[in-house]
């Protein structure tokens, strides 16, 4: 990861970040990957985008003018041309290389048939989702997984503690109370997950489902602080670790070898070893796990030392 920078298109610090996904019919997928791959290193480009035959997501930084070419680009193919992204800014480079994957789904729950473009839940803006919320009739259910729902939360929301994605439809139908009430409220990051927990929702039965449109993000940036009823902070996959309320950097810092999200408190454990353990995975690893992160801490740090990066291009 660099140092701090400032972005030579606009004067603004740092870099651009660029979250997106849409569901579309892709079939031939496979054939865009290289030259989305292309794009993206010619630009400068860095973070993950996922393929499927089902659409695209991922997350991608750079500068203000290399984003908006890749955006360009994927707009200017026919499925992606009603594209959306979300945007915030990273004080430093939150990747460290470009991948394009070729993937089964690009979110996996791991469900057949579950299509968000054949049936879905209500889109909610993220200023009428506080009134949502509030109604008595409603149940408020987070979709993200444990580490994610650690960190922050909305107040009362209903936390499965899945460690995947692909837990969740099991949770669904082992908690029948999920029907005690009308309406039931989802939620996710960015808005994709829901797209599919929504549609399997409405698949098993549910009728008023409804979803925060653009996600936490989307909420975060829209949202004033004042009328927040959002509580901590939102976990991203990236370097930045979670954002907070305006889409600022949050505080928390990652455990490179379990990678959960840490409090600055819980860095002050015994237990934690930049790189090497943390609180949470201290007892799961044995002393040549720790051996073997402790001499990878050592190489990435050297390669820092040097202006080099450890994992990337």
């Amino acid at each position: 990861m660099t140092t701090a920078e400032h972005n030579t298109d606009t004067g603004q610090p740092g870099f651009l970040v660029a979250a997106l996904y849409h569901f579309t019919p892709l079939p031939e997928f496979a054939a865009l990957q290289k030259s989305l791959q292309d794009v993206c290193d010619d630009q400068g480009i860095k973070g993950t985008l996922l393929l499927a035959d089902e659409g695209i997501n991922g997350t991608i930084a750079g500068s203000d003018q290399g984003i908006a070419n890749v955006l360009a680009h994927l707009k200017s193919l026919s499925p992606f041309a009603s594209l959306e992204h979300k945007e915030s800014r990273a004080r430093t480079m939150p990747f460290n290389r470009m991948k394009v994957r070729l993937k089964k789904e690009i979110v996996t729950m791991g469900v057949d048939n579950i299509d968000p473009l054949k049936s879905v839940g209500t889109y909610v803006d993220p200023r009428d989702w506080n009134a949502l919320i509030a109604d008595p009739d409603t149940i408020m259910i987070d979709t993200r997984n444990d580490y994610e729902t650690a960190i922050g939360q909305f107040k009362d929301a209903v936390d499965p503690k899945t460690r995947s994605f692909r837990e969740f439809p099991d949770w669904v139908r082992n908690n029948p109370h999920l029907s005690d009430k009308p309406k039931i409220a989802m939620y996710c990051t960015g808005g994709i997950r829901c797209e599919k927990a929504t549609a399997f929702m409405k698949a098993e039965g549910f009728e008023d489902v409804f979803h925060l449109k653009g996600g936490i993000l989307k909420y975060l940036e829209e949202v004033p602080p004042e009328d927040s009823l959002w509580e901590g902070g939102c976990f991203v996959f990236d370097e930045r670790v979670s954002v907070t309320h305006g889409l600022q950097e949050g505080e928390h810092l990652l455990c490179h070898a379990c990678r959960y999200p840490l409090t600055v408190e819980e860095t002050k454990s015994p237990l934690y070893e930049q790189g090497v353990s943390c609180p949470y995975c201290h007892a799961a690893r044995s002393d040549a796990d720790r051996a073997r992160y402790r001499e990878r801490q050592k190489q990435i740090a050297l390669a820092r030392k040097q202006g080099k990066s450890h994992l990337g291009n």
